[in-house]
């Protein structure tokens, strides 16, 4: 009875969402049963080909039952989760491209000062200047 009084009280759009929530799974499991049902018979018809059914029945399953997750999740109004295993992926490469960058840099400005620090400086005396008058 308590439970009862829970389920009158949720909203029209909650209700709704619950209702396309059931149909979709018993819409899945009547697929998958049906499917099931196949593949059993493809398998006494031939041990290769019922094997191939039921990966195809096992991955069938998954693929419906993600789907109307998905559906009910946006029916009850909840918005997709975010993709953090492809953000943090991007972070790392970010990461390892700004080290790259960094250490190339580094790199080229330490060969321009050894560059300079190489360069010798010579005083030459030039013809028709008195010493010590350069200017």
């Amino acid at each position: 009875m308590f439970g009862t009084n829970l389920v009158d009280r949720r909203t029209k759009p909650e209700r709704i969402a619950d209702q396309a929530w059931q149909q979709l799974i018993s819409a899945v499991n009547a697929a998958g049963d049906s499917v099931r049902d196949t593949a059993r018979s493809a398998r006494r018809g031939g041990h290769r080909l019922g094997d191939e059914a039921g990966d195809l029945v096992g991955s069938a399953a998954d693929e419906a039952r993600h789907r109307a997750s998905l559906a009910f999740d946006a029916l009850a109004g909840r918005r997709p989760a975010l993709p953090w295993t492809l953000l943090i992926g991007a972070a790392l490469v970010g990461a390892a491209v700004g080290w790259a960058a960094g250490t190339a840099a580094r790199a080229a400005g330490s060969r321009e000062d050894r560059a300079a620090d190489d360069i010798e400086f010579v005083d030459v005396d030039r013809p028709n200047s008195p010493v010590g008058q350069d200017g």
